[in-house]
């Protein structure tokens, strides 16, 4: 039996909890249906005896105190809500209990924004973790040893576990009950829940807006100029003279301020204004990809698939029904 512990921090989704809870407790009662033996032992536990979420709305009675956990195999940081800097700081008491069971042999698995919490710790430093997609700059930002994955749906490296964005922890908690017991367990849970069990990437939800959140004066300048000249061929040498620099400053100090390459930023604007108008439009796809100052379709399809996880055909049949309609009237 696998001792789980999922973590009821302040500040957190009250739903992650509820839905990392039922997911396992419904793991268990497939097995017993099944003639086996219950696999998880699930407990929630918190700093105190009462949690209150979602501003006093709702309250949590956490089956035990952290210190009363000597050990488990697998923690569960659920997504926090609000101000993430105020919530690692509202739940400084679970940080180095975290980093105690990791080191004890536990692991450690953070459910969309919970990845904040997880990053506090230390544990996640130089490794891959996934969060969010609205949240991939600001956990950059406060956490640049983390190597942030952008549009992943899960990470695993060395017993720790991260998911993407919103409903994201659910192929989190499906890759882990199917690690834990097996593919038909975690099939049936997909099933039960509706849950896609094989959806692998948060990117085709994704909108990019744009990393500009820093105090670089030269670089905001030249991601700005990059926007309003989209459909412009621009190379590095020129953008760095536009803004009176020399081009491997510029490229290093971009770089540094947003995330991002100087190609990688324009292949990201690019491609947000071919989603804009595969979603809001039905004009042809040649025609949204001049549009996007793209003038060769293999380029423009590799680099929108790669962005997005999808081909441009897909995302409009995804995201643009008025199109889709219009055209099989």
């Amino acid at each position: 039996m696998k001792n789980v512990t999922i973590l009821v921090p302040e500040s957190s989704v009250l739903q992650t909890i509820a839905d990392s809870q039922n997911c396992l407790n419904r793991v268990n009662r497939f097995l017993t249906n099944s003639g086996k033996k219950p696999f998880f032992k699930v407990d929630l536990a918190g700093a105190n005896r009462v949690i209150k979420l979602n501003n006093g709305n709702y309250s949590v009675h956490p089956d035990k105190l952290i210190g009363e956990i000597k050990k488990t195999d697998l923690v569960i940081i659920p997504a926090l809500y609000g101000n993430v800097s105020k919530a690692i700081v509202s739940n400084s008491k679970l940080i180095p209990w975290i980093i105690d069971q990791y080191k004890n042999g536990a692991e450690v698995a953070s459910l969309c924004v919970g990845a904040f919490l997880l990053a506090s710790t230390g544990l996640l430093n130089g490794r891959k973790c996934s969060t969010h997609w609205g949240f991939t700059d600001k956990l950059h930002e406060m956490f640049p040893e983390v190597i942030v994955q952008n549009g992943s749906i899960i990470t695993e490296e060395n017993g720790i576990y991260t998911s993407g964005g919103a409903n994201s922890y659910w192929n989190l908690l499906l890759h882990l009950v199917e690690k834990f017991t097996d593919r038909e367990t975690a099939i049936y849970i997909s099933k039960y829940f509706a849950i896609d069990i094989n959806r692998s990437s948060q990117s085709s939800f994704a909108i990019f807006s744009g990393q500009k959140n820093h105090s670089d004066k030269a670089v905001r300048e030249a991601q700005e100029y990059i926007e309003k000249n989209i459909e412009e061929k621009m190379t590095v040498k020129e953008l760095a003279d536009q803004v009176a620099l020399g081009r491997r400053s510029l490229e290093r100090r971009f770089k540094r301020a947003t995330g991002n390459s100087i190609l990688e930023y324009i292949q990201r604007v690019k491609i947000e204004v071919a989603k804009r108008n595969l979603e809001t439009s039905s004009k042809n796809i040649t025609e949204i990809m001049f549009n996007s100052g793209y003038t060769d379709t293999k380029a423009f399809r590799t680099t929108f698939r790669k962005i997005t996880g999808l081909s441009p055909v897909e995302y409009r049949k995804k995201y643009n029904k008025i199109a889709i309609s219009l055209k099989t009237t």
